[in-house]
């Protein structure tokens, strides 16, 4: 290697690149790519597009970071790609820039675990801490939450919203928006609890955890519309200020569906 670029690395002089990063054999970088230091790019990756990484990252092999949109509309505007700190990226990933039909950005933030064969569209913002596992596709302008875990296989429409701290499960077909603390699974997905064992590991409190329950029945057991179901969620608030910044993060979500939620 010469520094820390395999000699059979293509680097675009144009490329800023901190001294750090690492480049593996036979990776191309583009003129227009930004990474910054303790990054390592495996061998045969392609980065491109308007791109910038964050520190720490590590992508495996045969990734593919900054591709253009697989969107028609496209016509080569300068959209972008907006990496965070500490991604484990794993290989034959696949995250595309954005549109100027939306925002014109794709944005994956920290601390994320990005399995093999997952692909990123046009659009999506990937919160942090997020694990998305194999062969997971997520169609564009797809919202992924923070601590959210989508299984193996699952298929998300585009502009479906997945909510945090939630967990999809394998092989599911996700077609409407995903709450979020709510475990669901299936073809089509559907809600099936509460994320009970990821918020207990994430420090939420017993009340947070009973309160969640309790919000979750108001949504899915009453036979509420969701208009009714909010105002519960509400009052449950002024009732409970213990609790309530976890019922705001959950109604949040609720005031934006603007593709329904999913049902049982």
């Amino acid at each position: 290697m010469a520094g820390n670029i395999h000699p059979t690395a293509v680097v675009d002089p144009a490329a800023k690149l901190d001294p750090s990063v690492v480049v593996g054999a036979y990776a191309t970088i583009g003129p227009n790519v930004t990474i910054g230091a303790g990054t390592e790019i495996g061998p045969y990756c392609m980065v491109d597009g308007v791109t910038a990484i964050g520190r720490d990252n590590r992508f495996y092999r045969y990734c593919s970071i900054g591709g253009m949109p697989q969107d028609k509309k496209y016509q080569g505007e300068p959209t972008r790609l907006e990496i965070g700190d500490r991604n484990t990226v794993r290989e034959f990933v696949t995250l595309n820039t954005g549109t100027v039909q939306d925002g014109g950005v794709t944005t994956l933030g920290d601390d994320n675990w990005i399995m093999a064969y997952v692909h990123v569209a046009h659009d999506c913002h990937i919160g942090s801490n997020t694990i998305l596992a194999n062969a997971v596709q997520l169609g564009g302008h797809v919202h992924v939450g923070d601590w959210a875990i989508v299984g193996g296989l699952t298929g998300v429409h585009q502009f479906a919203r997945i909510g945090a701290h939630s967990m999809t499960g394998g092989n599911s077909s996700l077609m409407q928006d995903s709450p979020p603390f709510v475990l669901a699974a299936g073809n089509p997905c559907r809600p099936v609890g509460v994320n009970v064992e990821g918020l207990k590991r994430r420090g939420f409190t017993p009340a947070e955890i009973s309160a969640l329950r309790d919000a979750y029945k108001v949504i899915y057991r009453r036979g509420l519309s969701l208009d009714a179901a909010r105002a519960e969620l509400r009052a449950r608030q002024q009732a409970e200020p213990e609790v309530a910044s976890r019922l705001q993060t959950l109604l949040d979500f609720l005031d934006v569906a603007s593709r329904g939620i999913i049902r049982p």
